[in-house]
């Protein structure tokens, strides 16, 4: 299989990575895939619940073992903000598909992010939201394949970008 069948979207909370794959997928006649809500599936619980209740590592886990279990194939596949903070998780998923990093500004995240307590953000326990955004970053550039500035444009413009830049 070429793994550029598959194109995954990575970038911080609010970047657009949902709302940018689902048209994405409509406009290459590709599948979607939001793993935000393939953890929900699994968990049967949304994901600040998870969060909530068993805290950020059981989170992760189970984040890590759904990215393990994805066999993608044609597919554009939304990844969650945390999903960086795994390398297994990440090394599967630059195996099947072209890696496409979102990128936001901290600004522009803030702005995106008002609601921010039910969103299911795994902060660590005392961590800012600036504190995230700087301990993702890095980790962000370490693994995209491709990166796509999406700071003040609209969605048709970052998905024709997305489209370009591929």
């Amino acid at each position: 299989m070429d793994h550029h069948n598959n194109i995954i979207l990575i970038g911080m909370p609010g970047a657009g990575k949902s709302t940018v794959g689902v048209i994405l997928a409509k406009t290459l006649g590709m599948q979607f895939i939001d793993t935000d809500i393939l953890i929900q599936e699994r968990a049967g619980r949304i994901l600040q619940e998870i969060l909530d209740g068993e805290g950020p590592d059981a989170f992760k886990r189970i984040e890590e073992e759904t990215i393990l279990s994805l066999n993608p194939r044609n597919a554009v596949i939304a990844t969650g903000g945390s999903v960086v903070c795994s390398e297994a998780a990440m090394a599967h998923l630059k195996a099947v598909g072209v890696v496409v990093y979102l990128e936001i500004s901290y600004a522009e995240m803030e702005e995106r992010l008002k609601n921010i307590t039910t969103r299911g953000i795994l902060l660590l326990p005392g961590q800012s939201l600036r504190e995230m955004y700087d301990e993702r970053l890095p980790l962000y550039e370490k693994y995209a394949d491709l990166t796509v500035a999406c700071s003040g444009e609209d969605l048709e413009s970052v998905v024709g970008n997305v489209i370009e830049s591929l």
